[in-house]
C-alpha cells in the first residue's frame, strides 16, 4: 500500500492514497458495519422494519397505531399492557392527546420500541 503524509499549516496530517485502497478500505468497513447489524438483529438488540412499516411512519401515520398494527396488538391489548385505558389510548393514536412523558414510555416498552419511534 502507497501512502504519502501530508501535514497541513495548522500541524494536521492528512493521507493520500490510491483510490482502489480507498475502495478497498472502504468496502471493509461496509461489511463490518453490516455485520454488526446482523449480529444486533440475531442477538435481539434492533430488528429490521419492513418498508410497509416505513412508509406508513413516513406518510405521517400516528406511530403507536403504526407500530402496534405491527406488532399485532389490539388497542385494548396495548393498553392493558401499558397500564392505560383503551379511550386514553385512542385519544394518543388520533392525536386528540400528546400522552404524558411516563405513558409515552410505557407504550414504548410494551411495543418494544424506543420512545423515538413514536414521538
Amino acid at each position: 500500500m502507497s501512502v504519502q503524509r501530508i501535514t497541513t499549516p495548522s500541524g494536521e496530517t492528512m493521507v493520500v492514497l490510491s483510490l482502489d485502497e480507498y475502495e478497498r478500505l472502504s468496502d471493509a468497513a461496509d461489511v463490518a458495519a453490516a455485520d454488526q447489524i446482523r449480529r444486533d438483529i440475531d442477538a435481539g438488540r434492533d430488528e429490521l422494519v419492513p418498508s410497509a412499516i416505513a412508509d406508513r411512519l413516513i406518510e405521517g401515520e400516528n406511530p403507536v397505531r403504526v407500530w402496534r398494527e405491527h406488532r399485532g396488538m389490539t388497542a385494548r391489548a396495548l393498553a392493558d399492557a401499558a397500564g392505560i385505558g383503551t379511550a386514553y389510548l385512542s385519544e394518543i393514536e388520533t392525536g386528540r392527546k400528546d400522552g404524558s412523558l411516563s405513558v409515552l414510555k410505557a407504550i414504548a416498552g410494551a411495543l418494544n420500541v424506543d420512545l423515538d419511534d413514536i414521538v
